[in-house]
């Protein structure tokens, strides 16, 4: 046995559902693509794209000695359709693979032991990136044959659908890369369809700055009037795109049991999460992905989810919160009462215009 199956043998006995090696020059058009969503300005506030591109551009940039990459899945696979959720206003709509444990901790750890491993056992130097790093794991993943990015940019598997998390091992050792996976989308659109907020202007681009993922989680500030009623009850990312795609018939529920959904994070009811302070915040999402949201811009999307619920029983504790300590969650307080009670949210503005709070003031006229 080749040492390069041995590696991708016991990737999958540590847990991993795919795994395969490519080039660090193996990026081929993925840069000049990266090139032109940086153009296009579609990366919003993350501004580390730009700063870091030439090292995302070339692997080589970022570790100048790394001669090959080994690139793996975890899948996360949900045990139902998470676009039923969208169905209950009630309830906040949990991107699947933040339901879980912080994948960055369970993915590493795997990884890391892989590295471990492969160091006691053919030497070299190995660096290990979940998510952690300018690297473009998507496109790499691609090169290494486990699947072809569709029309949603997102990766697919013809083995595992798309609900997996991806890492990448930079290594000096000198591997036989494999072949890149064709493209299977075909004529089908549905992910393109399938998108509240139109935030692909074609097929394989993504404008994140339209993109709900984006907006619940990178987005620091307030979200435009434009998205609000799109987002429905989404609270943390989306799975519309991805849980749109025919190849996810293949897709099984995750193996790795740190993934499987936390019942508190299903479908959590909107009325519980809006009342959440820091402490509590920081409480209820522990060991998971969103609290590096942080409270403000969470709560901000949980009041636009009840803004689109139309559930007058919220409006108390809307109200609650027009007083806040974060403007991010004043200003949607201010929206969500709009979209409940338009005549009460027009007397609340009135009672704290004196205290020329340019977020309130600016949800104000937009009443």
């Amino acid at each position: 046995m080749t040492i390069k199956q041995q590696i991708i043998d016991k990737a999958l006995a540590l847990g991993f559902d795919q795994a395969g090696f490519t080039h660090p020059n193996a990026l081929g058009d993925a840069a000049d693509h990266f090139q032109h969503f940086l153009k296009k300005k579609r990366y919003g506030d993350m501004d580390w794209m730009v700063d870091k591109k030439d090292r995302r551009m070339d692997p080589q940039t970022l570790w100048p000695d790394v001669k090959s990459i080994l690139m793996v899945a975890m899948n996360y696979g949900p045990d139902g359709d998470p676009l039923d959720l969208l169905k209950q206003s009630d309830k906040g709509n949990i991107s699947v693979y933040a339901r879980g444990r912080d994948y960055h901790d369970v993915v590493k750890k795997r990884l890391k032991q892989l590295a471990r491993w492969m160091v006691e056992n053919y030497g070299g130097e190995l660096k290990v990136f979940v998510d952690t790093a300018p690297v473009m794991e998507k496109p790499l993943a691609a090169a290494a044959g486990l699947g072809w990015q569709g029309k949603h940019t997102n990766l697919v598997s013809r083995h595992i659908g798309s609900w997996f998390f991806l890492g990448a091992l930079y290594t000096t050792l000198e591997i036989e890369p494999d072949s890149p996976h064709d493209d299977r989308c075909g004529q089908c659109h549905a992910c393109l369809d399938a998108c509240p907020t139109n935030a692909f202007p074609a097929p394989y681009q993504l404008d994140a700055r339209r993109c709900i993922s984006y907006l619940t989680i990178e987005h620091k500030g307030h979200i435009d009037p434009e998205f609000r009623s799109a987002m429905g009850n989404h609270i943390y990312g989306c799975d519309d795109c991805l849980a749109a795609c025919p190849w996810n018939k293949f897709a099984s529920i995750a193996s790795e049991a740190k993934l499987h959904a936390k019942d508190h994070l299903k479908a959590p009811d909107l009325a519980e999460l809006v009342t959440l302070d820091d402490a509590a915040f920081r409480a209820f999402f522990t060991a998971s992905p969103i609290k590096r949201t942080g409270r403000g811009r969470f709560i901000r999307n949980v009041l636009i989810a009840i803004g689109n619920s139309g559930d007058l029983a919220h409006i108390p504790q809307v109200l609650s919160l027009l007083d806040d300590d974060s403007p991010l969650v004043r200003a949607m307080a201010v929206w969500a009462l709009g979209q409940l009670d338009h005549d009460r949210a027009l007397k609340e503005c009135h009672r704290k215009a004196h205290e020329q709070d340019p977020s309130v003031v600016a949800e104000w006229g937009a009443l």
